[in-house]
């Protein structure tokens, strides 16, 4: 395992939230190298497609922990796992972001790699190509019960449900959690992993959540609801605070069963939407951690994603 010096983590330069004695923010999740392939209009098959093309570093719980350490929070942790091709790089990185990581080094898988397809003349959407690799091979053993030491909030990458290992890690840290009263959050990561997973066994795996992230699809595929509002509304029955995202909509925030908030968006220009999500749960997270209400949480993740977006790849600017 790697960690960073001490004194890793000051708050962003354009911070919205600034913490002051609210505890740490321990994220974890994958680590994960982006190629970020940027073309317009359809791929072509068979042949050449001109793109603009970026490896960059990614993966949602790193992301979600660089963004909470931009957008103000003074104190933010990450457990991760990744191969030794990468391990240097990707712990210079958090770093730069201002995060403090503990990387476990895969002795057998490499890091985690995903190709994001970003088709520039459709209002950058993205799709993503995705190999795991070490990123959902962390386990029980590679967790302990002192990284909960001084924490104030634990966030869990929804990647973690995808595989076996990880499946028993996340076991693990929400028992240890609740034994600590530490609350915990996730974000679902990915509609078509969950397809896989099963809507009744993910609910089963986070039971005792303490706060929900989905984003618009993910939400309807957990409920069965095509209503964005009413699928919101029926998460916050399992769990208590939802807060779905829903992208050029804004945000929803639901409680016992109903909508208590519809948080719009900020408008931007699009350059590349991956990492949106990401960059809305760490600036909501962040505030929470500096006491804001949800719905005060929520217009700070509203204000991340669009930032996200303008940007190419799903990291906020380094500290330099």
């Amino acid at each position: 395992m790697t960690t960073t010096p001490e004194g890793a983590g000051s708050g962003g330069a354009r911070a919205a939230a600034e913490t002051s004695g609210g505890g740490a923010l321990l994220v974890v999740g994958d680590v994960i190298t982006d190629v970020v392939a940027r073309h317009r209009g359809p791929l072509a098959p068979g042949t050449d497609t001109a793109a603009v093309i970026r490896t960059v570093p990614g993966g949602a719980g790193a992301n979600v922990a660089c963004w909470a350490a931009h957008w103000g929070c003074s104190d933010v942790r990450l457990l991760g796992r990744v191969g030794a091709d990468a391990a240097d790089w990707h712990e210079r990185e958090l770093a730069a972001c201002g995060v403090r990581p503990r990387l476990v080094v895969d002795p057998q898988a490499a890091t985690g790699t995903v190709i994001c397809l970003v088709d520039t003349g459709d209002a950058a959407e993205r799709t993503f190509l995705t190999d795991s690799g070490a990123s959902l091979r962390l386990d029980p053993g590679d967790w302990s019960d002192t990284l909960l030491d001084g924490v104030a909030r634990l966030h869990l990458s929804g990647y973690l449900l995808f595989s076996d290992p990880s499946r028993a890690l996340v076991t693990v840290a929400l028992r240890a959690a609740r034994a600590r009263g530490v609350p915990v959050s996730l974000d679902p990561a990915s509609a078509g992993f969950l397809t896989r997973l099963g809507v009744d066994r993910f609910l089963g795996l986070v039971d005792g959540l303490d706060l929900l992230l989905p984003s618009r699809d993910e939400a309807r595929l957990l409920t069965g609801l095509p209503d964005a509002w009413d699928a919101a509304a029926k998460l916050s029955r399992h769990v208590p605070l939802v807060v779905a995202k829903q992208g050029r909509d804004g945000a929803l925030v639901a409680r016992s069963g109903a909508v208590s908030a519809h948080v719009p968006a900020v408008p931007a220009t699009a350059t590349d939407t991956t990492g949106a999500g990401d960059a809305f749960t760490g600036a909501f997270l962040a505030a929470l951690v500096a006491g804001a209400e949800p719905e005060d949480a929520a217009r700070e993740g509203c204000r991340a994603g669009a930032q996200a977006v303008e940007r190419v790849g799903g990291r906020p600017p380094g500290r330099g």
